[in-house]
């Protein structure tokens, strides 16, 4: 997958900007993101430092799998991360389209929640894979205990299709076309 940044998605909390995750540079950040209680989901607690530098190094060594941070006004607020899923993740799980693209985001913890930030951080992640033309479906399959996320997904225009089993979850299998979120957002991408 090709890697690619894109800025200035303005939202009603500010002016997210994406770019390419520097799995080096940016692994003791992410450290303290996806070892930190709020994280559970992404089911890197006991990661140590050198642990979540592999993790991403073998993510930008990859041709099927991209790492970004997002940052708001300049201070980094979310990782997310894009996957091509015939290849990864879902192999064998279900019958990929052409034009899908898998999607995972974790937004940093944060001692002063902002009401609606993290629906803002989803709508500019759905925004910026969007912006290729090629994608014409996110897929996205989060653990069926996380409701929360569930309530996210439904917001921007997911549909669940049904529960699968992965090896290290079991997990809601969920679409998300280009009209659904267009309609779901209030955008045009």
């Amino acid at each position: 997958m090709s890697i690619t940044s894109r800025t200035g998605t303005t939202t009603a909390v500010g002016t997210f900007t994406i770019r390419p995750l520097d799995p080096v540079e940016d692994a003791e950040l992410l450290h303290g993101w996806v070892t930190h209680p709020k994280a559970a989901f992404w089911m890197m607690q006991e990661a140590k430092l050198h642990d979540v530098e592999r993790e991403y190094m073998a993510i930008a060594a990859s041709e099927y799998h991209d790492a970004f941070l997002g940052s708001l006004d300049g201070e980094p607020v979310f990782l997310m991360e894009r996957y091509d899923p015939a290849h990864v993740e879902l192999v064998g799980l279900y019958e990929p389209a052409p034009g899908d693209v898998g999607m995972h985001f974790l937004v940093a913890p944060t001692d002063t929640p902002v009401h609606g930030f993290t629906r803002a951080v989803i709508t500019a992640v759905m925004e910026h894979l969007f912006a290729d033309p090629t994608t014409a479906r996110v897929v996205v399959e989060p653990d069926v205990r996380n409701t929360a996320v569930h309530a996210l997904n439904e917001a921007v225009g997911f549909v669940p299709e049904r529960e699968i089993q992965k090896p290290e979850k079991r997990a809601l299998l969920s679409f998300c076309t280009r009209e659904r979120f267009e309609r779901a957002a209030g955008v045009t991408v």
